[in-house]
């Protein structure tokens, strides 16, 4: 070994660079392969990650035009609205309105904004973006596309000043209490010329919830971050993501492996399987879902004007009630719901008692081919040489059936359906499309039969809205109809329950329009699904169902699963563990590192003073 002129070795500090050079080599790429692999279902940098499995397509992160299930999902985690749904009972609570109050006439509502309260790029959240909101969808058709129910008998909205809303409406409406209407910050809308054409994708989403949004691969996942500031408290989860799959099987499968930590709309044998899985705990709990079969009734617009492509047949009422006699319930239950669920009644699903209604014994057509057959017979629908039915004018009863094509249970209640229906002569050819194509086919009127269901909120004035007239499309397009029913008589029932305050007259005014809205037979409610899910119990605790009694973490009427949902010491210590201690590492070396790199160059400067000296 050399000596150099201060008589200190020349070759040590060069090997301790050598050997930390390797050490900090082979930390290095550990980290940064940790970085390469985070995934959307990995954690990174010590965060927790809460993985939500989903099988439907966001149909828009617009707040605007979004109306599917897993859009309202995610619209009630990243924006306000005035009042929410408290987790315990549905009851109304405050969210971003304090308090509210009415005048004598039930006109005019005046709301109290909460103060000190920020959008996520720390503007101050007003009554002014109230009013922005409600404004656009009142002035723009575009922006009612989703929610434009809930404006239609607005007169005016106003803010005196930023802490105070002031809605006057043309009738009394007794949802005024519970607008379930996302809340908008105008400085970033008012900016935005067309509502259509807009698909609010740019990220972060400026919001005022619990999460914010803040990355989205279309068809992959949606990425929320925790809301520091979200005036309830911090969410204990640092990340939400909603992972998008194919079908409800694959996302089980990432749920065992352990890459998601929660799916939702499980099917029941997905449900029985995942009976005495290790670390995986199910949800049952009550369903808030109608599952429907839409009957064509001849739709047409706000105009009046015929569209789409439904079949004649199906026009006719008699025709529609002797296939709804020909479809076994019960045998569904069973069958396709495994048991989990309750068979259809009425429009309005169990969980509501107050508005569940079921058709008393005179008005109910139980499962009966024989009946059904009969019906159609003295309707005049004859069945031919080869025993399908021709209408009066000899066209054949033959009519395509839309099912959603990722969901198990479309294709079982069709097949079910489809050999029911051969039974009376009719014949029916499955159609499975994306969700996407679902909506647009429905509200194009582009369908003989179709399957819909629809989420019910604890006020049941959005779903009955579906069934009248003015939810028809406008002749331009846009509107939010389910089965184009627009019947004077059920409209009137609808009107009058919106104006009626007292509690058990709307409950009667709301059963007098299920009781026409199962006469006339255009929506044939199947049955009322549990609601059936699971999650990781070695990463998640604390989940806050809704409502308490019977209820589900990813209820759709608030944030409270995801935003109470707390992670495990377990969920931590893999998030932060290897991720810490390679930083640690690193940072050890770097200051090591360092100290050799002062000693080296302290070394030379010696040599080279000696040198001059």
């Amino acid at each position: 070994m050399g000596v150099g002129p201060s008589g200190a070795p020349r070759a040590a500090p060069r090997a301790l660079l050598l050997i930390l050079t390797l050490l900090l080599a082979a930390a290095v790429p550990a980290a940064g392969q940790s970085t390469r692999s985070a995934s959307p279902e990995a954690d990174s940098g010590g965060e927790v990650t809460l993985r939500v499995g989903i099988q439907q397509e966001f149909d828009s992160l617009n707040p605007f035009l979004g109306f599917s299930l897993a859009s309202t999902s995610v619209f009630r985690l990243i924006y306000p609205t005035l009042t929410t749904y408290g987790a315990e009972d549905f009851s109304v609570v405050p969210e971003l309105a304090t308090d509210w109050k009415s005048s004598a006439d039930k006109l005019s509502w005046t709301f109290h904004i909460r103060q000190g309260v920020h959008w996520s790029d720390g503007e101050p959240v007003t009554a002014g973006d109230v009013a922005y909101t409600f404004n656009r969808m009142m002035d723009d058709p575009a922006a009612a596309t989703a929610n434009g129910n809930y404006v239609e008998g607005f007169t005016s909205v106003t803010a005196p000043d930023d802490r105070t809303v002031v809605i006057r409406t043309t009738s009394p409406q007794a949802t005024m209490r519970s607008i379930a209407v996302p809340i908008v910050p105008e400085h970033v809308w008012s900016s935005v010329d067309d509502v259509a054409e807009f698909a609010n994708q740019r990220m972060p989403i400026v919001g005022n919830g619990p999460f914010i949004a803040t990355e989205y691969r279309p068809q992959q996942f949606l990425t929320l971050r925790a809301n520091e500031d979200f005036w309830r408290g911090t969410p204990n989860v640092d990340r939400l993501r909603f992972v998008n799959f194919e079908n409800s099987d694959a996302a089980v499968q990432a749920l065992r492996k352990g890459e998601i930590d929660v799916v939702r709309d499980l099917t029941p044998t997905q449900f029985d399987a995942l009976r005495g899985a290790e670390n995986i705990r199910r949800v049952r709990g009550k369903g808030r879902r109608f599952y429907e079969i839409v009957l064509n009734p001849g739709a047409a617009n706000s105009a009046g004007e015929p569209i789409g492509t439904g079949h004649p047949a199906l026009r006719d009422p008699r025709v529609r009630r002797a296939i709804d006699r020909a479809i076994d319930r019960e045998v569904l239950v069973e069958r396709v719901l495994g048991g989990y669920g309750t068979v259809g009644a009425g429009y309005l699903p169990p969980i509501f008692e107050d508005y569940y209604w079921t058709p008393p014994p005179r008005a109910r057509r139980p499962f009966s081919i024989e009946s059904a057959n009969r019906a159609l017979d003295e309707a005049g629908y004859p069945r031919g040489p080869d025993g399908a039915r021709h209408g009066p004018a000899g066209r054949p009863l033959d009519f395509e059936f839309v099912l959603h094509g990722d969901s198990s249970t479309d294709a079982l209640v069709g097949e079910f359906v489809k050999e029911w229906l051969s039974r009376l002569g009719i014949r029916v050819r499955l159609r499975p499309v994306s969700d996407n194509q679902v909506n647009q086919r429905t509200t194009a009127g582009d369908f003989d039969m179709v399957v819909s269901g629809w989420s019910v909120n604890p006020d049941p004035d959005y779903v009955l809205r579906l069934q009248t007239c003015g939810a028809r499309p406008k002749p331009g397009g846009g509107g939010l109809p389910d089965s184009f029913l627009c019947d004077r008589r059920y409209d009137e029932l609808y009107a009058r329950q919106l104006a009626e305050f007292d509690h058990s007259e709307r409950v009667e005014l709301v059963e007098r329009a299920q009781r026409r809205f199962h006469r006339m037979a255009t929506g044939l409610i199947l049955f009322y699904p549990n609601a059936l899910e699971a999650y990781r119990s070695d990463r998640f605790a604390g989940f806050m169902l809704q409502p308490t009694e019977g209820g589900v973490i990813t209820a759709q009427q608030g944030y409270w699963g995801y935003y109470r949902a707390r992670p495990t010491e377990q969920a931590r210590a893999a998030s932060g563990g290897a991720g810490y201690r390679s930083a640690a590492f690193v940072i050890v070396g770097v200051a090591l590192l360092g100290a050799v790199v002062l000693a080296s160059v302290a070394a030379r400067r010696r040599r080279t003073a000696e040198h001059r000296e």
